[in-house]
């Protein structure tokens, strides 16, 4: 059975040797951020001793795709498959009366950082924030439930504002806004991976609730609990939870902040969030995400695979694989691999895959002998079967993520298209070498 809430995934990583425990006193201030950046979000870390916090805080859970994938039960290259199959046939969740989560309610006057320390990463963000809170709102109907991560700055008491890029919330705060009411929000930290990698695909394109999805994915239904304050539901073994409202016409400067590819983005004027409730567990541990990690970039990479390689099989039947390099900030560059039948199945398949994301940027295909998970088999197929002036292809002045610096100068983006398929009619000159025997290295070594 999967875990499906925190305190029973980490006693398996415990027991697995996964998890690493950090005993000393380790300051929010930039020193835990410090500790995390240099395992790059790919280890399992639990802080026992956060200053001037009582509650110990996790971070790394999702940026190894091994421990990852071990975490829904699946291999390390079947990200895509059960997520499409978790798409298709999700597993509503179960309304229960109480939970965890309410073990602890407060509802009078509090100020956050009173109960779970609030981290300050770079040098330059403009505060402390929550990053790894998953945002619960429902649409305008009452109707359905939307969850997605969102950074939160603290602003002192029980305030803090919130970053919404996505349009489709953008939208829906608006319509709230011209009505003059707040638009009630919940916020849930300390969560499995799976509920994170489900936040990362969209609603609206896949038309169905992601914890459903997520609970497809850990091969179980998730028991949610109405709010305390709000008319919305929480997983019931969420650790801890922060509801309120987000206030109409009000907005508060937010930024500078350390974006995704590692750059300072710009200051800007964003909504506030004023708060109404925190329930938690007992003995709650609160958790993180790093900004710029892998436990960052990761998720949001297998969910955009999906969407990759779904549209590029309409026109490219004979897919194999794709891939979307964390190197490549997870999002920005994508390796597909085909089984090629006619010439022109390169580019067009580089033409589908810049048609699906329009945040790509960098696109390379290869035939199915390459390995698209290993950067030294795919530099392997640009060096021997690229010819520059017939092989690759740009775009001009197409569009582009605003979180990419390069973007930003101009707007707009050119994209470029490799082609690193060898052409059929000559495909005995491109056969591999290989030894017709295995052999395991331990046997010749003492």
């Amino acid at each position: 059975m999967n875990p499906t809430n925190l305190r029973d995934l980490l006693t398996v990583l415990d027991k697995q040797g996964h998890l690493k425990h950090i005993k000393r006193t380790v300051d929010p201030i930039f020193e835990l951020g410090a500790v995390v950046k240099a395992t790059k979000g790919v280890q399992p870390l639990l802080f026992e001793n956060v200053l001037g916090c009582s509650f110990p805080l996790i971070v790394g859970l999702g940026g190894d795709r091994q421990l990852l994938a071990e975490s829904l039960g699946i291999g390390p290259y079947d990200f895509i498959s059960k997520i499409i199959d978790s798409i298709v046939q999700p597993i509503p969740v179960t309304e229960v009366s109480n939970g965890p989560v309410h073990e602890n309610v407060v509802k009078d006057t509090f100020d956050l950082k009173d109960f779970f320390s609030i981290l300050k990463y770079h040098a330059e963000d403009s505060g402390q924030y929550y990053v790894s809170g998953i945002l619960v709102v429902k649409d305008l109907t009452g109707k359905k439930q939307y969850t997605s991560i969102r950074r939160m700055q603290y602003l002192g008491g029980n305030k803090t504002n919130i970053l919404i890029t996505s349009p489709e919330l953008n939208a829906q705060y608006a319509e709230f806004e011209k009505r003059g009411e707040p638009m009630e929000v919940a916020v849930m930290f300390g969560v499995v991976p799976a509920i994170t990698l489900a936040s990362q695909l969209s609603t609206h394109l896949y038309h169905t609730d992601k914890l459903n999805i997520a609970g497809a994915l850990l091969g179980k239904s998730l028991d949610v609990v109405k709010c305390k304050t709000v008319d919305l539901e929480v997983l019931a073994d969420a650790e801890i939870v922060l509801e309120g409202r987000m206030l109409p016409h009000e907005r508060v400067l937010e930024g500078p902040f350390a974006e995704l590819a590692g750059y300072y983005g710009g200051a800007s004027p964003q909504p506030v969030i004023e708060f109404s409730a925190v329930t938690y567990r007992n003995n709650a541990i609160n958790q993180t995400i790093m900004p710029a990690s892998y436990e960052e970039k990761l998720p949001m990479a297998l969910a955009r695979e999906v969407t990759l390689f779904t549209t590029i099989k309409q026109v490219i039947p004979t897919i194999k694989d794709v891939h979307i390099t964390l190197g490549g900030i997870g999002r920005y560059h994508a390796i597909i691999q085909i089984d090629k039948k006619s010439e022109g199945d390169g580019k067009q398949a580089a033409l589908a895959a810049f048609a699906s994301d329009k945040d790509l940027k960098h696109v390379v295909v290869v035939n199915d002998d390459v390995d698209i998970h290993n950067p030294e088999d795919v530099e392997f197929a640009l060096a021997t079967r690229v010819q520059a002036d017939e092989d690759i292809f740009i775009v001009p002045g197409a569009k582009g993520s605003p979180l990419e610096a390069s973007h930003n100068l101009r707007g707009v983006t050119a994209k470029m298209g490799i082609d690193a398929t060898y052409p059929l009619k000559y495909a005995e000159q491109f056969r591999r070498t290989s030894i017709p025997i295995k052999i395991d290295l331990r046997d010749y070594f003492e």
